[in-house]
């Protein structure tokens, strides 16, 4: 006997649809200030947030790291997907027993391009052996109605910054808690891998050696070699991660009877466990910038740190 009779199952394939128009997908551009010179990766940093302020350059030094990559994949229990454009910002306060505290920006500290997931929602689901997903996997002929996106979002701020993992290799650099949205006009608008309460944790750490410089710059981001401002780049380095483990899918269509959570875990083999998922992010391009000599100037090392970066905003 089907689980849900096919009125109702037309009646919501009709609302869905329409849902569809609706949904928005996301993107690795954000608007914003865009800072000059050496302090250009660093649009996003939360200068001005309160405990960047309050460092007073003695037992606390403001830092911004910034980590960029074009291109990668992330694979979440059997599927994978080739990723676009992803940039991590956050603030760091060095502490002086060693340890850092992170500071993430308002709107996050992931922004990423949504990706295509192969497949659409026939590859995600279908067939099916379920009376209503059924009815949706007939649907599918149309590529709009098939298509899906999954972009990853922050959930939480970053942990466990280590900042001499991102000159060497197999290392955790940062703890990164996410969840990744799928997007589709039956998936609804609030269909996640991952939730705020339970996020896919990222630990990415160098599997090959970035190329490593220093350079000192003023604080409006001129260069000069003597300035009170210096930057650490890494670059050129594969980064990994396969310890993550990934819950199952949640809030997919709009939770009729968890009929679509449960078609999507079972085909794509979610919850999986650590081990059996991975991340790749292609070439990425890090950075680290803080004041030359903060013990020099505090107290204020904080208020000056976000005054230099507004003195280089266009």
């Amino acid at each position: 006997m089907p689980l849900v009779s096919s009125r109702t199952r037309l009646a919501t394939l009709s609302a869905l649809t329409a849902l569809g128009a609706f949904v928005s997908v996301g993107t690795a551009t954000a608007a914003g200030p865009q800072p000059n010179g050496s302090w250009a990766p660093f649009d996003r940093c939360p200068v001005d947030a309160p405990a960047m302020l309050a460092a007073d350059g003695l037992d606390k030094a403001p830092q911004c790291v910034s980590s960029f990559s074009a291109s990668g994949s992330i694979k979440l229990g059997k599927t994978t997907v080739i990723t676009g454009k992803s940039d991590l910002q956050i603030g760091v306060i060095q502490n002086a027993d060693g340890t850092s505290t992170v500071v993430a920006p308002a709107a996050g500290s992931i922004i990423a391009d949504s990706a295509t997931v192969p497949g659409g929602l026939i590859g995600l689901m279908c067939p099916s052996d379920i009376p209503f997903i059924t009815d949706i996997c007939r649907q599918l002929s149309d590529a709009r109605l098939n298509k899906i996106t999954a972009t990853v979002e922050s959930v939480g701020t970053p942990s466990d910054f280590n900042q001499i993992a991102g000159v060497l290799t197999d290392m955790p650099i940062v703890n990164i808690p996410v969840r990744v949205r799928l997007q589709n006009p039956f998936l609804g608008n609030n269909c996640y891998i991952g939730t705020k309460a339970k996020p896919i944790i990222l630990r990415p750490s160098n599997l090959t050696s970035p190329s490593f410089a220093v350079e000192r710059f003023n604080g409006d981001g001129s260069a000069n070699e003597e300035g009170d401002m210096s930057r650490l780049n890494m670059l050129g380095s594969t980064q990994v991660d396969n310890t993550f483990a990934v819950p199952g899918a949640s809030g997919c269509g709009l939770g009729l009877l968890g009929l679509i959570d449960g078609a999507v875990n079972l085909k794509t083999g979610l919850p999986s466990p650590a081990g059996k998922n991975s991340l790749t992010l292609n070439d990425t391009q890090s950075y680290l910038t803080g004041l030359y000599a903060p013990g020099l100037i505090a107290p204020d090392a904080g208020k000056v740190f976000a005054q230099n970066w507004h003195s280089a905003v266009n």
